[in-house]
């Protein structure tokens, strides 16, 4: 019998896009939704980014989605702009059309970081969009698993179990959603123009994507131990802030993403490796969302595991060689990604086998998997033509 409460949980979409003119270029007006916090910015000004309140549910949070896409879209259409719905930005001439978001007042703080992060990371980096996905248990269901430990202990060390685990699986999650293989070529340089089909199906997931200089290298024996080797890397200058850890999955805390906040514990957990989906107007696809999902339950039912240092190093490059277009060669622990990520889709539909919503949903990113046999059709967007 179905687990309800296993089900039960708190459901977040963070949407990422940039804001562009009626000749499809990047919109250099201000932030039009003034200090509205569903409706920011990221790293630049006419980076637009949407942000769910929390959910019961992936499709409840899809709704909400939409009901701010609605709105954005309202406001962008009185300044005769819109949405440009890809994870790679459209064509610009230079760096000068990509402005640091602007926050003023006691948000000026967030500029300073941003233009910290120009200084170490270029402008154009800034432009690449994506969705992230926030999940946490319900806490009746983290207790009835706890055997009687101190709910606080049990949920910080259950979330970096759970870590670790999408940590080494992440790359599966990105080869389902990549989507993003085309981009312009102003990406390469100043007055440089048109399509270019990248090695890379998701090229914001790439190595030329947002990743720190070197892999970070974690500590998980306790929060504490966690906490410690982030303050590490800021101690000593090498990130400015637990804000600048690039990787696929991270652990947050309530409120501000700092390490003085994660004193009340981990929160939730953030997937960050979803391109932008173009044939859906929220820009995400609701069954990769409630796969993913399911795949966060499946992974939290795996045993612990001591999380070496290459072990985090060979999860990045498996992320980095899931989002290469042409997968012939590429293996994940020796065996091919493709017969490796159905191996993984089979255990799962073993798990769900009482749950024909769930089997539909692993289905639905099995017949994926085959699609990637012919990439040219399965990559059908094409922003630039």
């Amino acid at each position: 019998m179905k687990d309800t409460l296993f089900y039960k949980g708190c459901f977040g979409i963070e949407r990422e896009t940039l804001r562009v003119d009626s000749r499809g270029r990047l919109a250099m007006t201000p932030h039009p939704f003034g200090d509205d916090e569903q409706m920011t910015r990221d790293f630049c000004e006419n980076q637009t980014e949407l942000i769910t309140p929390i959910c019961d549910s992936v499709h409840e949070a899809v709704i909400k989605l939409k009901e701010l896409d609605r709105k954005a879209r309202g406001i962008l259409n009185k300044n005769g702009e819109s949405i440009w719905l890809y994870s790679n930005p459209p064509h610009f001439e230079n760096e000068d059309e990509i402005p640091v978001a602007d926050f003023k007042g006691e948000m000026s703080g967030k500029r300073v970081y941003r233009e910290a992060l120009e200084r170490r990371y270029g402008k154009r980096l800034m432009l690449f969009s994506g969705v992230h996905f926030n999940f946490s248990f319900d806490d009746e269901y983290l207790y009835s698993i706890s055997g009687g430990r101190d709910l606080e202990e049990f949920r910080n060390d259950f979330y970096l179990k759970l870590y670790k685990h999408l940590a080494v699986n992440s790359w599966l999650m990105l080869l389902l959603t990549a989507a993003s293989p085309k981009y312009d070529r102003s990406l390469d340089g100043d007055g440089l123009a048109g399509e270019v089909t990248s090695e890379y199906a998701s090229l914001r997931s790439g190595e030329r994507g947002y990743w720190n200089a070197f892999v970070p290298l974690l500590k998980f024996e306790s929060l504490e131990s966690f906490i410690g080797s982030i303050k590490f890397y800021v101690d000593k200058g090498i990130l400015f802030s637990a804000s600048e850890l690039y990787l696929p999955v991270r652990l947050k805390p309530n409120g501000v993403n700092s390490l003085e906040s994660f004193k009340n514990g981990v929160s939730h957990i953030e997937l960050r490796m979803f391109d932008l989906y173009p044939e859906n107007d929220a820009g995400v696809n609701e069954r990769d969302l409630e796969f993913a999902h399911l795949f966060i339950m499946y992974l939290s039912k795996k045993k612990d595991f001591e999380f070496t240092d290459d072990m985090q190093i060979e999860a990045v490059k498996n992320h980095k060689r899931a989002a290469l277009y042409e997968l012939d060669g590429v293996k994940i622990s020796g065996v091919p990604i493709i017969e490796k990520a159905n191996g993984i889709l089979s255990m799962m539909r073993d798990m769900f086998s009482d749950d024909e919503a769930a089997l539909e949903i692993i289905d639905y990113e099995k017949e994926k998997l085959r699609a990637r046999e012919n990439a040219g059709e399965y990559f059908r967007y094409t922003p630039y033509a």
